[in-house]
């Protein structure tokens, strides 16, 4: 089964593109899977850092191999929430830029980036969400 998709950006809302998200992602067909919370902790348990830069792309990673074990990629997720400790201009620029180089930019999911005051363990920086729609294994 195919799955149908189509980004929504209608033109009376800001261009969300020059930050790498959709407004909205609207499928039809597949399967749905609901990704936990990834961090940027290691396939050993180890914290990969201590900067948002850092556990993010091992957040990704893990995220990868998530939908990957799900019967999926990173072309299939169709929204991620991030979740940044401290979030400022700097840290905004860093998820930015990764989401940008790990999602196709002529389709990216919609998104919510969030400051918060804390996440699960006291040293993460920073923990990325997602929804993929992935089509049928049948």
């Amino acid at each position: 089964m195919a799955v149908l998709r189509h980004h929504v950006n209608p033109s009376n809302v800001f261009d969300s593109s020059v930050y790498g998200y959709s407004q909205a992602v609207v499928t039809d067909g597949g399967r749905t899977v609901h990704c936990a919370g990834q961090v940027g902790i290691d396939e050993h348990g180890e914290l990969a850092g201590d900067d948002v830069a850092t556990q993010l792309s091992v957040a990704l990673e893990n995220l990868r191999r998530v939908l990957q074990a799900a019967g999926g990629t990173p072309a299939d997720v169709v929204h991620v929430r991030v979740l940044v400790v401290g979030l400022d201009d700097a840290a905004t620029g860093v998820c930015v830029e990764a989401m940008a180089d790990f999602f196709d930019r002529r389709r990216p999911p919609a998104s919510t980036l969030l400051g918060v005051e804390a996440l699960a363990l006291a040293d993460l920086r920073v923990e990325i969400e997602a929804t993929a729609v992935v089509g049928s294994t049948d």
